[in-house]
């Protein structure tokens, strides 16, 4: 093989995708389920606003995926373009709003400002007590259950090795490239691409690249079904950590936010949820839709999710070993880029180059 790609979730799905769709060679090896980890735990937020500015070129090519991920996959994975909303409830998070706004103006990102009588005639019942809102039109969400199932499909039809449930045993630089030994044999390949998440920083540092990386749980919840009324995601711009919510096409009201996550252990990497944090999520829901005062929450969970210290993700060539690529801790905040970094990657690996901006991202930020 050409490539070996460590890690089941949608960045290594989608880069095994667009690795195999330039005629690499590719093995992708998961240790679970495809898609079992942090993907599926994911809220499924297609979101440009309030992203890192060093992110914006590669949201924009990811969003650009998005919106033709059904043709190239064949399937749907529910992206919808309903857009996003954030409601402000103070001073300080109107001036982070604007201020924001007109530094994403430069990376082709427009957020429309809306003032209290807009956002009560656009959007009826959200934020009764805002006093401002933004809205980008053109994000959305997408279903964390199929999206990684969906690229790793398509990436074997293209040509793609998928190994999935084989944990593994070792990893090693060898003459011709790099070998890895599971628990359903040994693969060797000219590069490895680390896409393995949470557990990303255990490969790099296999290689001598340390990486601050953190294990954490965000505690997500869903409520029983109820007539469809709420169509963009839902957020809020604050300097605490605000609730976020979306409604699905099903009429679930999935949310998440306005309480700390909760650590992880990477081994075995199973998170929790802590039931004691419910009541203080749904007091921060009900302040965006407090239409859902009477609604039955009927279940909670969270996952595994790797957060750099610096809040940036690890993306781009090793700092210390010829053919190894790493794109991993994307701090909970990577399910919109999932798309535009296996695209980048590949790129990355085929070619040596990427017409996307990542030197922002890369692990030789942590050597010194």
């Amino acid at each position: 093989m050409d490539v070996i790609v460590l890690g089941g979730g949608l960045m290594g799905t989608a880069s095994a995708f667009f690795l195999a769709r330039r005629g690499v060679r590719v093995t992708l090896i998961e240790r679970r389920r495809i898609g079992a980890g942090a993907t599926v735990a994911s809220f499924g937020n297609i979101r440009r606003s309030g992203r890192h500015l060093a992110q914006l070129p590669l949201a924009a090519r990811s969003l650009a995926i998005w919106n033709e991920a059904q043709t190239l996959l064949g399937r749907d994975v529910e992206f919808r373009a309903t857009g996003h909303l954030r409601l402000i409830f103070d001073a300080d998070g109107l001036d982070d709003m604007r201020g924001y706004a007109r530094a994403a103006r430069a990376n082709n990102l427009t957020l429309e400002e809306l003032g209290p009588d807009d956002l009560r005639r656009r959007f009826p019942g959200l934020g009764p007590d805002a006093i401002a809102a933004s809205f980008s039109p053109r994000d959305g969400s997408a279903n964390p259950r199929l999206v990684a199932p969906a690229f790793a499909d398509a990436a074997a039809r293209a040509g793609a090795c998928i190994v999935d449930e084989a944990p593994v045993l070792d990893m090693r630089q060898s003459e011709t490239g790099f070998e890895v030994k599971t628990a359903k044999g040994l693969h060797k390949a000219a590069a490895l691409l680390n896409c393995a998440g949470a557990w990303g920083r255990e490969v790099a540092a296999r290689f001598g690249e340390e990486v601050p990386l953190g294990t954490w749980g965000p505690q997500m919840a869903v409520t029983e079904p109820v007539p469809h009324r709420i169509a963009p995601v839902v957020g809020v711009w604050s300097r605490a950590h605000g609730a976020y919510l979306r409604q699905v096409e099903r009429g679930n009201v999935v949310f998440g936010g306005a309480v700390p996550r909760v650590p992880v252990a990477p081994d075995p990497g199973f998170a929790h949820t802590d039931p004691s944090s419910l009541p203080t999520q749904v007091a921060a829901v009900l302040k965006l839709v407090p239409a859902l005062g009477d609604v039955a929450v009927i279940r909670q969970w969270s996952g595994c999710e790797g957060y750099v210290a610096d809040n940036l993700p690890v993306m781009g060539a090793s700092g210390t070993t010829p053919g190894l690529f790493h794109a991993f801790g994307f701090c909970g905040h990577g399910f919109q880029l999932g798309p535009g970094v296996g695209d980048a990657m590949a790129e990355l690996i085929a070619t040596d180059r990427c017409a996307t901006p990542l030197a922002d991202f890369s692990i030789t930020r942590f050597a010194a």
